[in-house]
């Protein structure tokens, strides 16, 4: 009996995760020709994408929070609304300043005289206006491949996460022109880090890029 209720509990907590997340309709009217792969390995989860579109510009990202099932997902929920907050309430516009009133805000939020608490996210956020791309990562990075590219063009994120820690420095814009053809990828560690194959190990980077090359290839 407790097995179920704390199920239908979880299951429940999830239907308040999904509120965070962008409806199907919004990512289909801002970014016809993207995709989502998401999948809980809990359920809930620590990892979210969000997006919301200001002006002319549409802003997305992908977060990779810390912990797992229930504690991650209620990680999430707190960085999803630092990361809103800041953009639709403080009228921040550009990504690196975005990220770095997100720490903060963040950081407030985890704030405990008695407890010290180092949770928050990894994330690579996105701000789309015409054919401009301004990225900002907090150690997750941003993947292009240019059309008809056969490599990944690779922006690094900066070494540091949206929480407390031991060096804060502001985080970096990167402004970046695309062309008819490209594809961006924003991505958590979750599907490179799968266990599997015969010898069930990690599946890591360097497949996950030849596998995102051939789909681009063979579409």
């Amino acid at each position: 009996e407790k097995h179920v209720e704390i199920t239908d509990s979880i299951n429940y907590a999830k239907r308040i995760q999904d509120a965070i997340l962008p409806s199907s309709a919004l990512m289909n009217d801002y970014l016809k020709n993207g995709f989502v792969y998401y999948n809980p390995k809990d359920i809930v989860s620590g990892d979210f994408y969000w997006m919301e579109k200001v002006d002319s510009a549409v802003y997305f990202a992908v977060a990779d929070c810390t912990g797992h099932g229930v504690p991650g997902a209620m990680v999430s929920v707190v960085c999803a609304n630092a990361l809103s907050k800041a953009l639709l309430e403080e009228n921040v516009r550009e990504t690196g300043s975005l990220l770095d009133r997100t720490r903060e805000l963040v950081v407030q939020s985890f704030s405990n005289d008695s407890q010290d608490v180092k949770d928050g996210m990894d994330i690579s956020l996105c701000r789309l206006e015409g054919n401009t791309l301004q990225w900002s990562g907090a150690n997750n990075p941003l993947w292009i491949i240019r059309n008809q590219a056969q490599t990944i063009e690779e922006y690094k994120a900066d070494k540091q996460p949206i929480g407390k820690s031991d060096q804060n420095k502001s985080f970096t814009s990167h402004t970046i022109q695309l062309e008819c053809g490209d594809t961006l990828y924003l991505l958590s560690d979750g599907y490179a880090d799968q266990f599997g194959g015969e010898k069930g190990k990690k599946f890591m980077y360097k497949p996950l890029k030849k596998l995102l090359l051939n789909m681009v290839s063979s579409t």
